[in-house]
């Protein structure tokens, strides 16, 4: 079964939107992955899911490194533009700069990060998973970054989200009987 872009299914995730910048054979370049997960704390691994024939996915491979941005709430149009084109085909970093977008380098790594971002990570490749789909993982330790106050954008149903409307947790009393219920199906 294929869950597709834009379809109802693929519409029920939510995520946040990493800008991944890479440098290599394509250039500098920047694309916008909805697939951005931090999969370790310690130490810090961050997994992108990335189409295999995009040039950020060659940059990765050739160069063993990445840089992650997740973006804040303000930062919507970044995304849209590195998301809109390709980098086989645009130089999406100068037309970003050309927008007021502010690049800074990587302290430990050759990679560009999106100042103002919610998250800044230089990843050094670690392993790319292959598992048959049209997209490639790549699981990268993070050496380096940074955070702001700012809010992470999130991505639902193909529009981008504030995350403003707190659910509050279940209370004391709910969570003692949910805690009770679950000792009593213990295993063993």
């Amino acid at each position: 079964m294929d869950f597709p872009w834009g379809s109802e299914y693929h519409q029920k995730f939510i995520t946040n939107v990493g800008l991944i910048t890479s440098d290599g054979p394509n250039g500098k370049d920047i694309m916008a992955a909805e697939w951005t997960y931090l999969v370790s704390y310690s130490p810090a691994h961050i997994l992108v899911s990335i189409g295999s024939r995009k040039a950020t996915a060659e940059n990765i491979l050739k160069t063993k490194m990445f840089g992650v941005s997740i973006t804040a709430e303000e930062q919507n149009w970044i995304s849209s533009i590195a998301g809109g084109s390709s980098g086989h085909t645009h130089d999406k970093i100068d037309a970003l700069k050309e927008m007021g977008v502010s690049f800074t380098k990587g302290k430990e790594l050759d990679v560009l990060l999106v100042e103002g971002a919610s998250l800044q990570a230089e990843c050094k490749l670690l392993e790319v998973i292959d598992k048959g789909g049209d997209h490639l993982l790549f699981l990268g330790e993070v050496v380096n970054g940074t955070f702001s106050k700012n809010k992470p954008l999130a991505y639902h149903e193909n529009k981008y989200w504030k995350m403003t409307t707190l659910i509050e947790k279940p209370s004391e009393k709910k969570r003692t009987e949910m805690k009770e219920t679950a000792e009593k199906h213990r295993k063993g």
